[in-house]
């Protein structure tokens, strides 16, 4: 069992963000890349109710099954349980996971890149609906990192990006889909 501790924060544009990482003496862990996730949960929403996400993401040619446990209440920050595996084919497991009667509830694309950077994984994500970086890592790092790029925790996100994109339907007056390009 692993534990996730991450954040998010609204940046503005990738490109200039990634130069202050640089700056920061940031390693590149994945260039620009593609990602098409969706989540799955069953036929009573048991996952959903829980607070829990089984989700598999297709990027790059490669495939991952994810289950993320119900987030921990209260802090700034979402920790919860996370198992991953890497998958042999993505197309056959969302026909397994159909055929189960395990059904798709929300689909989101975006585009992403990854640093390592004094302990923490940083992902620079465009979506259809803003940009976002996500720190992740233990807590003191998050914070150290957040303060060396002048992120008060006041900015700090702990909602997925369904939940994000389900507020920005509502601010906007759309009914929701999924967040694709």
């Amino acid at each position: 069992m692993s534990i996730e501790t991450e954040i998010k924060v609204e940046i503005g544009e990738p490109e200039a963000f990634c130069r202050t990482l640089d700056a920061l003496g940031a390693t590149p862990v994945s260039a620009r890349h593609f990602e098409d996730n969706r989540l799955f949960d069953f036929p009573d929403g048991r996952l959903v109710a829980q607070r829990c996400t089984l989700r598999v993401r297709i990027a790059g040619g490669r495939a991952t099954l994810t289950f993320k446990g119900a987030p921990r209440a209260g802090g700034v920050f979402r920790v919860r349980e996370e198992l991953e595996t890497g998958l042999g084919d993505g197309a056959t497991t969302l026909e397994i996971l159909g055929r189960l009667g395990i059904r798709p509830v929300f689909r989101y694309q975006k585009y992403r890149r990854e640093f390592a950077l004094d302990g923490v994984l940083v992902a620079v994500d465009e979506t259809p609906i803003g940009n976002y970086t996500e720190l992740e890592g233990s807590k003191e790092a998050i914070r150290a990192l957040a303060h060396a790029l002048s992120f008060s925790e006041d900015r700090f996100i702990r909602a997925s990006y369904h939940a994000l994109y389900l507020e920005f339907c509502r601010r906007e007056g759309t009914a929701p889909g999924g967040m694709v390009f």
